[in-house]
Order: structure tokens, then C-alpha cells, then sequence
């Protein structure tokens, strides 16, 4: 979502709020250190000018487990926010799964425009997706939509799309919670490899164009 709305001229960031699972840098190819200075500490940039915070990007060896306990890991995120200098358009934050410390720690410290919530076929996430509906409706948050990941796979001989899940209950909760489904993701090894290679600048796939018309629809209000 950050590359698609840079492909559109704004200037965008990735806080990485997934401090004991941070794979963002990961995504980017990002392996150097966060700079600090008078200012505050200075996001990595990407290839194509992204800017990313990651608790990778302050550890002496990226590989090093991140084993704290909520409250520090609470206060982490609050750093990257006020700590971190941030010039830009869009500031994506990426949580972990579930309502537990990061996203009260985001709703709570974080002036948050809208929030998009990430499913998955099955109908057990179903509950998961309403559970973090209620939150953000609790917090008062604005929730853009629903993006459905991993939604199907295209057979690569006769095009069709298969439910590897099963069949995609998305647009059930979406209805429940009279949100909008912003995009259903496939499953796309090309993806995959580009991610695993720190290349997902250069992935050419167009699921997440009405997503970002809702980021996009925010500058406007």
C-alpha cells in the first residue's frame, strides 16, 4: 500500500509496529542502521524513497530475537512515533494480528486518519476481523475497509482462480459491519519471491488500487 500510493506521487512511510515480528525491512531490502541526530532518529529510505522505522534498524544484529514484554514494547512504538522524524504524506503503521498492546498503544498515542483491516478467507478469521471492528469503533477510530489476503490462487495453466481456504466469507463481514471490501488479494508466488528477495518496490500487481483511493479520499477531507 505504501509503494502503490509512492507510485502516486506522495511521499509515504512504513512505521513498523510489529516490533517482535518486524519483517518490514525485510520487504525492502533494508539492512543498514537508523541514524540518530539533533532532530530525533533518521527513518531508512528505500530504493524509491520510502522511509521505514523498525526495531531491525536499531539492533546490533538483525537476527536478534526481540524478547520484551508489553509495556516496553508499548513504549517502543510511542518513540517511533515522537521520536522519529517524520516528513511525509502518508505514515503507514504495520501492527501484529489481534487487539492487544500495539494497537491500543496506536489508537491511544496516534493521531490516526483511518485504519484498514486485513482478513483472510476462512471463517474463523471472521471473528478475529469483528473483534478488531469493535475496537476501533470503541477507540473511535475510522475504519477504511476490509482487505482480504490470500483470497484465492490462479491456476498457471488454465487461469482459474481457486479457494485454497475455501470460499470467502469477506464480503459476509464486511456486510455485518456495513464496511467496504477494499481489495481481495490473491495468492502470487511472484509476490512471494520479490518479498523473500527485499524487491517488493518493483511488484507489479494492482489489488490494493482501492485501498489506496481510500488513503487517497483522507487528503481530501
Amino acid at each position: 500500500l505504501a509503494v502503490t500510493m509512492q507510485r502516486r506521487g506522495y511521499r509515504t512511510a512504513v512505521l513498523d509496529a510489529d516490533i517482535t515480528g518486524p519483517s518490514i525491512p525485510k520487504l525492502f531490502g533494508l539492512h543498514g542502521r537508523a541514524m540518530a541526530t539533533e532532530q530525533g532518529i533518521l527513518p531508512v529510505r528505500t530504493k524509491t524513497g520510502i522511509d521505514v522505522m523498525s526495531v531491525n534498524l536499531l539492533l546490533e544484529h538483525e537476527s536478534d530475537p526481540v524478547v520484551w514484554r508489553g509495556p516496553i514494547i508499548a513504549g517502543t512504538v510511542k518513540q517511533f512515533w515522537q521520536e522519529v522524524v517524520w516528513d511525509v504524506d502518508f505514515l503507514f503503521v504495520d501492527m501484529p494480528p489481534g487487539t492487544g498492546d500495539v494497537p491500543l498503544t496506536v489508537f491511544q498515542t496516534l493521531p490516526v486518519d483511518g485504519i484498514v483491516i486485513v482478513s483472510s478467507p476462512q471463517e474463523l478469521v471472521g471473528m478475529i476481523v469483528g473483534k478488531a471492528v469493535q475496537m476501533a469503533q470503541m477507540m473511535h477510530v475510522p475504519i477504511l475497509g476490509l482487505v482480504e489476503n490470500m483470497s484465492y490462487a490462479v491456476c498457471p495453466d488454465c487461469g482459474k482462480h481457486i479457494n485454497v481456504f475455501g470460499n470467502s466469507h469477506v464480503d459476509e463481514v464486511a456486510a455485518k459491519h456495513h464496511l467496504p471490501v477494499l481489495a481481495k488479494c490473491p495468492i502470487d508466488p511472484q509476490l512471494a519471491a520479490l518479498s523473500d528477495a527485499g524487491m517488493i518496490e518493483t511488484y507489479g500487481g494492482q489489488f490494493l488500487e482501492g485501498a489506496a483511493d481510500a488513503c487517497e479520499k483522507l487528503l481530501k477531507k
